[in-house]
């Protein structure tokens, strides 16, 4: 069997603080509430990707990206974040501009990086 191609995706963060992690995804990064039960609360991601902020006790992140989100214009949405209190990740050696976006090498991405409260990395990706 293999999946449908009209299968939409589910994405799953975890965390150990549902309520401060919720109010970050949903005031800081402005993702729709779509629900909520005792087990985690759901947003939306855009183009109905539903996302499960799933609570699981004593949960630490592992420091590798979970989430992402192209975006049309990195710089401009760096800066919206940054007004709004994110900070991002700066790399030794990455080479990474004032506003800590990352150039891939040929210049086929430009990359940004950044935590939720519960340590998670997370990124933004423009293309070309």
């Amino acid at each position: 069997m293999t999946l449908p191609a009209s299968s939409q995706p589910l994405c799953f963060v975890l965390t150990a603080d549902r309520g401060h992690s919720r109010a970050f995804y949903a005031d800081v990064l402005g993702l729709r509430l779509l629900g909520e039960d005792e087990h985690a609360a759901t947003f939306d991601l855009g183009n109905r990707t539903p996302m499960r902020l799933t609570d699981v006790p004593g949960y630490q992140a592992t420091g590798h990206t979970v989430l992402g989100w192209h975006v049309a214009d990195i710089r401009s949405t760096v800066r919206a974040l940054k007004a709004k209190g994110v900070t991002f990740k700066v790399y030794d050696g990455y080479g990474q501009d004032a506003d800590a976006i990352w150039s891939s090498p040929g210049g086929g991405a430009a990359v940004a990086w950044f935590a939720d409260p519960d340590g998670n990395l997370l990124s933004l990706t423009q293309f070309g």
